[in-house]
C-alpha cells in the first residue's frame, strides 16, 4: 500500500507539472496543458482504484522511497538554486491532495497502514481515526462474529471507564490503558518525538477504531455463540452456545468462557468458523417465545432451546420435524402438518437413544421435559441455506449415543 501513495502523489507532481510550464496568451499549448492536467486529474482515482484491484500498481515515483523510513521523512522534496547559488525546497505530501483524492486513499490502507499514516501529524491522525473507515474494516473480519449484543457490550465498557475517570483521572487501568500502550502491529514502531504521548492518548474511547484494536489485541471479551463446545464434546455435539471470547492474532483463533451453572469453563483453539453472532437477542436463561410451530411440517429444519436443568442456560441445538408414527412418510398423503403433535428428531444420535426424539404439541408448547431428560424451550424454524449449510458442515463422522 505504501507503494499505492507513493504512486499516487508522484502522479499529482506529475499533474501539476503541466501547468507550471509559461506560455503566451493564446497560445493552443497552454490551453490543451490544462486540459490534460484537469482530466488527468479527474480521472486519477479511479485509474489507480482499477490498477490497485489487478494488483499491478507499481513504483511510478520520480524519487527513490525507502520503506523503513518513517512515513513523516517521506515527503516529496525538489531542490531548486535560486540566483545567490542557495537551495529552495519545495514539499508536496499527502496533505496537499484534494479531500476526495486523500480519502480513496486512505480507505484502500489496510488497519495497519492507518495506524502507520495516523501516526505522522494531528491531521493525518484525524482522518486515518474516522469512524467512517474502520467501519469498512469491522464489517471485513468482524462482522459475522460481533452482534448487537457485542455492541451493547462495548458500549457499556465505554460508560464504564468514562464514570471511572470522572472519579479518578490518575487511574489510567484497564482495557483502555492497555490499548495505548499497545502496538497492534509487529511492524508499526512507536515514535519517539516530543508529541507521541498526547497523539497516542487522544484515541477516542467511544471510536470504532478503539473497538477494533480491543478485538485485536484480545482486551475485549465479547459475547457470541459457539458451535460444539469444548472441542465437539460428544455431550454437546450439534449444539451452539452462548460465551464470552477473545481473539488471540498469534494463532487467529479464540478463547471462550461458558458458565453452566455459576462455574466457569474455558476453551482454546476455536476457529472463526465455529463462531456466529446469536440469532436471537435473548439471555440464554430466557425461554424463546415460538412463533412457527403453526408452519413446521416434515422435512423442515430447526433449533431448539434445551437445558440440563432449570439452573443451566438454554443451548441451540439442530434438529430436524420428522413423521408421526402414524404417517407412512409418504409426501402425497402425509398429513403431519395439520396434527397438533409435532416429531423433533435429531438424527446425530443412535437409533433407539433416548436423546434421538421428542414430542411437542404445537398449541401449547412452551418448556417441556425433566431433571432426567432435560427440558425443551422454544423453537426457531431454519429458512436460510447458510445456516442449514453451516450445521450440516458439523455433522460428526459418526452418530452419538
Amino acid at each position: 500500500m505504501l507503494y499505492f501513495l507513493i504512486s499516487f502523489v508522484s502522479f499529482v507532481i506529475l499533474s501539476k507539472s503541466f501547468t507550471r510550464k509559461p506560455h503566451c496568451r493564446g497560445d493552443s499549448s497552454g490551453r490543451e496543458s490544462k486540459l490534460v492536467s484537469t482530466w488527468f486529474l479527474g480521472n486519477l482515482p479511479s485509474v489507480l482504484i482499477s490498477r490497485v484491484k489487478k494488483g499491478s500498481i507499481i513504483g511510478l515515483s520520480f524519487l527513490q522511497f525507502s520503506l523503513g523510513m518513517p512515513l513523516k521523512k517521506k515527503s516529496l522534496v525538489s531542490n531548486k538554486v535560486n540566483n545567490n547559488g542557495e537551495k529552495e525546497k519545495n514539499m508536496v505530501s499527502l496533505l496537499d491532495l484534494p479531500d476526495l483524492p486523500l480519502e480513496i486513499v486512505l480507505e484502500h490502507l489496510s488497519p495497519a497502514e492507518l495506524c502507520r499514516v495516523g501516526a505522522v501529524c494531528k491531521s493525518l491522525m484525524d482522518r486515518s481515526r474516522s469512524d467512517y473507515l474502520w467501519q469498512k474494516h469491522m464489517e471485513r473480519k468482524w462482522g459475522k462474529v460481533i452482534g448487537d449484543v457485542a455492541y451493547r457490550q462495548w458500549q457499556c465498557h465505554v460508560a464504564s471507564r468514562t464514570k471511572e475517570k470522572m472519579f479518578n483521572q490518575s487511574n489510567q487501568r484497564g482495557i483502555f490503558a492497555s490499548l495505548r500502550s499497545f502496538s497492534p502491529f509487529l511492524w508499526l514502531k512507536p515514535r519517539t518525538g516530543k508529541g507521541d504521548n498526547k497523539l497516542r492518548n487522544s484515541l477516542p474511547e467511544d471510536s470504532t477504531m478503539a473497538l477494533y484494536l480491543s478485538l485485536e489485541s484480545g482486551m475485549f471479551w465479547f459475547p457470541a455463540q459457539v458451535y460444539n463446545r469444548e472441542n465437539g464434546h460428544a455431550g454437546f455435539m450439534l449444539s451452539c452456545y452462548d460465551a464470552l471470547l477473545c481473539y488471540d492474532s498469534r494463532t487467529d483463533t479464540f478463547q471462550a468462557r461458558y458458565s453452566p451453572n455459576g462455574r466457569w469453563t474455558t476453551e482454546e483453539n476455536i476457529q472463526w468458523d465455529r463462531l456466529r453472532v446469536p440469532p436471537i437477542d435473548n439471555s440464554p436463561h430466557v425461554l424463546h417465545i415460538s412463533d412457527c410451530l403453526d408452519d413446521l411440517r416434515p422435512g423442515d429444519h430447526i433449533e431448539i432451546q434445551w437445558r440440563r436443568n432449570k439452573e443451566f442456560p438454554y443451548g441451540w441445538w439442530y434438529g430436524v420435524i420428522g413423521h408421526l408414527e402414524s404417517c407412512q412418510g409418504y409426501a402425497n398423503q402425509c398429513l403431519c402438518h395439520k396434527n397438533d403433535m409435532v416429531i423433533l428428531e435429531f438424527n446425530q444420535y443412535t437409533p433407539g437413544s433416548r436423546w434421538r426424539q421428542t414430542m411437542i404439541n404445537r398449541k401449547h408448547h412452551r418448556e417441556e421435559g425433566n431433571e432426567i431428560d432435560g427440558f425443551y424451550g422454544g423453537i426457531r424454524k431454519l429458512h436460510s441455506n447458510e445456516e442449514i449449510t453451516t450445521w450440516k458442515s458439523l455433522w460428526p463422522t459418526k452418530t452419538v449415543e
